[in-house]
């Protein structure tokens, strides 16, 4: 029985989807942070659970192959970089097998995945980095929080950003003390300024930068500007985003133009976007090139087609494939979003678009209550998948092909699962690398519409598990599932998850697994199934 503090010498033989190295010792799985495959360790023993634990690197005896010097001071401190201790080429091989694993296990896909795309840049490919502003130790910090918390890692300079991203952070941390800017605070919801939003355009060169603030103004803002231009020139955008929430959510709805223009503008497959500060956007320009353009090449567009695409941002994936198509209609939630697509399509000149402001269901029922039968659906969904709606609407319009692109693999899955009841069968996955050095990896999927001989499948659909709140949203059932499984080898059901997510605050909706009887007695969540489900929270970072 392994014990807290125990050191011994094992080999890594696998890789979890979060990044850890995994060794096997006595029956227990020991996950190790830091380690690559191959790897013979000298291991300290630092948590204990049921079935698996977790161990400290205390010495490498013999490093793998693949494994190479890491390049950052901070990477094993800051949440971000998972394989930086790793070569490129062997993070491409973990992440091809992550998404083959995923979409075999939770979509019952049986199709061979095309070869991961690289990404054209390894380091310095962000456009985009978002800095919490904090006091550690009586100083002024920016940089990121650490993994599974809210404390701060300083790092003005991280290599996944544009090396002048440093420059904004240090004179913004100078500029803040300087002056006094109250800086806020967690805990008590007091204090002015919380993060630090940059923006870059890689084409156009411009540069927006947003401080979010806990407030409706910024002293001194004169002052920050003449600064700031000072340290970057090209900058263009200055904004102000106002958010009082006492909550994780990054950025509030109100925008607040202090300098320049509202927007930047950048170039992605050749058409000209305009970017706001709540502009979705892809972080990784080149790489979402390749993204878009492998998804326009998996759609067969040949120019007769009407598309739809749902979660369409700003309209970028949309607009670079406009050109192919009779006509596009793009559906987004987000105000702001819509008038820079609606902006993006006339500045290019792009007269057969339209862009609807809506729920991604709301709109979509709407569409195919107009009569409109698109011949291809591109579906770009957060990570949590599409909803229930989105799903049912799709098949109402009954596209010939639908093609899927989601940076979550396991929601990505499951919504495959649930199309494939609804007709539709996977028939090409290819993975994209828009992040390296991180654990995240995009997803590109082919689907097309069986005949319907052909269409027979029949799956469970769990409705609990699609109608998920922003809470919920970090992990679907199913993962939960998985890791208290992988972790502790027990089976948890949907209503033990369900009940102690309520325990935990994060559940405030009708919960469609429950008995119609009022007065049907539902089973209590045994301590110990409590006990896991409450650990894998903690691991997604729900609570």
């Amino acid at each position: 029985m392994l014990k807290k503090n125990d050191i011994l010498d094992a080999q890594i033989t696998a890789m979890s989807s979060d990044g850890n190295g995994i060794a096997k010792i006595d029956g227990f799985v020991v996950f190790v942070p830091c380690s690559a495959v191959g790897d013979v360790l000298r291991l300290r023993i630092v948590k204990v659970q049921k079935n698996y634990c977790f161990g400290k690197i205390e010495e490498i005896l013999t490093p793998a192959a693949q494994r190479i010097a890491p390049s950052c001071p901070v990477y094993q401190k800051c949440g971000g970089c998972s394989f930086r201790h790793i070569t490129y080429e062997q993070e491409l091989c973990h992440k091809a097998q992550f998404v083959a694993d995923t979409l075999s296990r939770i979509g019952g896909l049986d199709l061979p995945l095309d070869p991961i795309v690289p990404s054209p840049l390894e380091e310095g490919y962000r456009n985009k980095a978002q800095y919490p502003i904090r006091i550690e130790d009586g100083e002024v910090v920016a940089g990121f929080f650490a993994k599974r918390s809210h404390r701060v890692i300083p790092c003005a300079s991280c290599s996944l950003q544009p090396k002048f991203f440093t420059d904004i952070v240090e004179y913004t941390q100078t500029f803040a003390k300087s002056c006094r800017i109250p800086i806020y605070n967690e805990e008590t919801g007091r204090g002015l300024l919380r993060h630090l939003y940059i923006r870059y355009g890689e084409v156009s060169g411009q540069v927006m930068v947003c401080l979010v603030v806990n407030g409706n103004s910024l002293p001194h803002s004169e002052e920050y500007i003449k600064g700031l231009l000072e340290v970057c020139p090209s900058v263009a955008s200055v904004v102000l985003n106002v958010n009082k929430r006492q909550d994780n959510v990054i950025l509030g709805e109100k925008c607040i133009t202090l300098y320049g223009s509202d927007t930047i503008e950048d170039t992605l497959c050749g058409v000209s976007f305009h970017l706001s500060p709540l502009s979705f956007y892809q972080v990784n320009r080149q790489a979402a090139q390749k993204l878009y353009e492998l998804a326009a090449d998996m759609a067969g567009l040949s120019g007769s087609e009407l598309l739809v695409d749902l979660y369409c941002g700003a309209g970028t994936i949309g607009l670079s494939m406009a050109s192919r198509v009779r006509e596009l209609i793009g559906v987004e939630i987000i105000p702001d979003a819509v008038e820079n697509a609606r902006e993006n399509a006339k500045n290019c000149g792009i007269e057969n678009a339209r862009f609807l402001c809506a729920d991604a269901g709301e709109a979509a029922k709407t569409l195919a209550q107009e009569g409109l039968h698109p011949d291809v659906i591109v579906v770009d969904p957060p990570r949590k998948g599409c909803s229930v709606d989105v799903l049912e609407a799709i098949q109402t319009m009954s596209p010939k092909k639908l093609v899927m692109i989601s940076c979550n693999c396991a929601s990505l899955a499951r919504d495959c699962k649930a199309l494939d009841a609804m007709g539709y069968k996977a028939i090409r996955a290819v993975p994209v690398d828009l992040f390296p050095r991180t654990t995240h990896v995009e997803t590109v999927v082919l689907l097309s519409k069986l005949k319907e001989a052909e269409h027979h499948i029949e799956v469970d659909l769990n409705l609990d598990e699609m109608d998920l709140t922003s809470a919920e949203s970090k992990a679907t059932y199913g993962e939960i599932q998985d890791y208290v499984k992988e972790h502790t080898g027990l089976q948890v059901s949907h209503l033990y998850i369900a009940q102690v997510k309520r325990k935990n605050g994060i559940i405030e909706r009708v919960n469609y697994n429950k008995s119609k009887s009022e007065n049907a007695r539902q089973p209590k969540c045994p301590p110990e199934k409590e006990k896991a489900i409450t650990e894998a929270l903690k691991h997604f970072q729900m609570i």
